[in-house]
């Protein structure tokens, strides 16, 4: 798979994560593993970049005696899974006509 591609189908899953409720890093892997495999040094660049561009809040609580960072999707996190969902249709439209034409073919 593209890089690129890849690098923005994860956002969205990580973001796809928060839906429910705001989690951690370990937690936000552990949901996404059964559809796509994913390491810490993986997600928390991703994290970083989304709490950059405000896709994400990030709140530090005690947790055992530790401080534990909390991740939690926005208003602008929730537009962007809309956009990628609407990007997806026109994919699927794509990917469609190609395979369409290549049964065609044989």
């Amino acid at each position: 798979m593209d890089v690129q591609l890849k690098r923005g189908i994860l956002d969205i899953c990580v973001l796809t994560a928060l839906l429910k409720e705001p989690s951690y890093g370990y937690k936000i892997i552990k949901d996404i593993q059964p559809y796509m495999s994913i390491s810490e040094s993986t997600l928390y660049p991703i994290l970083r970049r989304l709490e950059e561009s405000n896709a994400v809040l990030v709140n530090t609580q005690e947790h055992n005696g530790r401080l534990r960072k909390y991740y939690s999707i926005t208003e602008t996190g929730r537009n962007r899974i809309t956009a990628f969902l609407e990007e997806w249709k026109s994919m699927m439209d794509i990917y469609a006509f190609i395979e369409g034409e290549i049964k065609g073919n044989d």
